[in-house]
């Protein structure tokens, strides 16, 4: 059920921004040019625009996180879950859009929090077979546009360039390789 799994994933993350201390929030991120308090802002704005509006903000992003969390789980939980929203890949279902999207966004940055701040980067194995089998069934002419920066709008990149790993490489690496994240290189 996706509200079970957006559940799972939102708590795992949680997890992992209250693990972060106060001087780690400047650690630089896998994603480029992003901070690891950019990355926990990106997942509050992207909770924002599965429902249409801004997640209200305080000094804290747990809080913030804690209350972004809060309004999609209510709404996944609702009959709201089920009507229809417009996207960028066309009409869907809200619950669909959240699963699709920011349940998605859970896991991948999920990992890159954790690499920014050194905490377990283990992402579990159905996360791992299930965002492989989407983004390998993605057309290569999407794929491209996935990974050109502003292409679904000013500062948006949804994958970057491809980062090659070995073939035998566990799951998890050329997952993370493929979306454009380097699995080989040093954590913080």
């Amino acid at each position: 059920m996706i509200a079970d799994r957006y559940r799972a994933r939102a708590q795992a993350f949680e997890a992992k921004v209250a693990a972060v201390r106060a001087d780690q929030w400047d650690n630089p991120s896998p994603c480029a040019r992003w901070t690891a308090l950019e990355v926990v802002d990106h997942i509050i704005d992207m909770h924002g625009v599965m429902l249409g509006q801004q997640i209200p903000r305080t000094d804290d992003p747990l809080t913030d996180f804690r209350e972004a969390r809060r309004q999609v789980q209510e709404a996944l939980d609702s009959d709201r879950a089920r009507g229809e929203v417009s996207t960028s890949a066309g009409p869907m279902t809200l619950e669909d859009h959240v699963d699709q999207v920011v349940s998605d966004d859970l896991v991948l940055h999920g990992w890159d929090l954790a690499r920014a701040t050194g905490q377990d980067e283990t992402i579990p194995a159905p996360d791992v077979e299930r965002l492989w089998a989407s983004a390998r069934s993605v057309p290569a002419d999407l794929m491209e546009r996935f990974r050109t920066p502003g292409a679904f709008g000013p500062g948006v990149e949804v994958y970057g360039a491809e980062i090659e790993v070995p073939a035998d490489a566990p799951l998890q690496d050329r997952l993370l390789g493929y979306v454009g994240r380097d699995p080989l290189s040093k954590s913080v």
